[in-house]
């Protein structure tokens, strides 16, 4: 079986609240400060980093790791990626997709593709990623876009956008150490809660995730509608994740001055954790990989 399995965004921007940073436009590159915030009408935020295909690779390692998800894939070093053609940069855009044209043995390592994961931390932010195309939903893939920290499950992980197969919605997970079990935020949400309720629920392998209820959310209908922008603010009182289809996205967004107030009720707002205790210094990882599963009889 072949199929084509690409992420093609310009992602993402790291932004702050104005207020609460000092001086200097390298606030972030240690990743260390953690100002609190939580979304104002009168927030302003500035902007902290900016990852395109003019700093890549500057940016972002490239990962050549065996999958610690046990994902059928085999991801290779930068070399290897730019010369099969699995990275590259199409002006301020940046291309990662997989081999699509061998035939493999199931019993192998997996399909060769791309995982990168930012070098610099982050603690709290709103960070927007611009996706132009993603893996479309078929048998045998596995994209993620999401945050981690280095000492898992205990500084967390943020799942932004992922799904498995022929997923059709966008599954937003938080998972972290036990004892994490958020309430809905004020202002609600307009995703359907799944699963567990902890996010340490099975040693931080299940998390508690928020199911999108828009249809364009995530793979082939994500793309035959233009893309979109994926936008989360982290703060000491809470994750809200936000989804804008490329024809919505706020004109605060495109202008380079987001302002979260005006954006309507987030598709996931997680609320009522010790989140300072259960997130730290989060990494941006994006990845496109295939799985080895059964559907209907047949297996990818």
């Amino acid at each position: 079986m072949s199929f084509k399995s690409v992420i093609i965004a310009s992602l993402p921007f790291f932004w702050q609240r104005a207020t609460a940073l000092p001086a200097g436009p390298g606030f972030w590159a240690n990743g260390t400060s953690s100002p609190t915030s939580d979304v104002h009408a009168d927030a302003a935020y500035a902007l902290i980093d900016t990852y395109d295909g003019s700093n890549w690779l500057s940016k972002f390692d490239v990962q050549a790791i065996s999958d610690p998800t046990h994902g059928f894939v085999e991801y290779v070093n930068a070399q290897q990626a730019q010369s099969l053609g699995l990275l590259k940069t199409q002006g301020s855009q940046v291309y990662m997709g997989v081999d699509t044209t061998s035939v493999l043995n199931p019993n192998g390592s997996g399909r060769k593709s791309v995982r990168v994961q930012s070098k610099t931390a982050y603690n709290h932010g709103l960070v927007i990623a611009d996706f132009a195309h993603v893996p479309g939903s078929i048998c045998g893939t596995w994209p993620a876009y999401w945050m981690v920290g280095p000492n898992w499950p205990n500084q967390g992980e943020i799942d932004i956008y992922e799904g498995v197969n022929v997923n059709t919605y966008d599954q937003i997970t938080l998972h972290s150490s036990p004892g994490c079990t958020p309430t809905i935020g004020a202002g609600g949400e307009t995703g359907s809660r799944i699963s567990n309720t902890d996010c340490g629920a099975g040693g931080g392998y299940n998390g508690c995730g928020i199911l999108s209820n828009s249809a364009t959310s995530y793979g082939t209908a994500f793309n035959a509608n233009g893309g979109g922008v994926y936008a989360s603010l982290w703060t000491s009182s809470g994750i809200k994740v936000w989804y804008f289809a490329s024809s919505n996205v706020p004109s605060n967004i495109r202008s380079g001055n987001p302002d979260p107030s005006t954006w309507g009720t987030p598709t996931a707002n997680f609320g009522g954790c010790d989140f300072d205790s259960k997130l730290k210094d989060l990494n941006i990882v994006s990845y496109a990989r295939g799985k080895i599963v059964a559907l209907d009889g047949k297996a990818a």
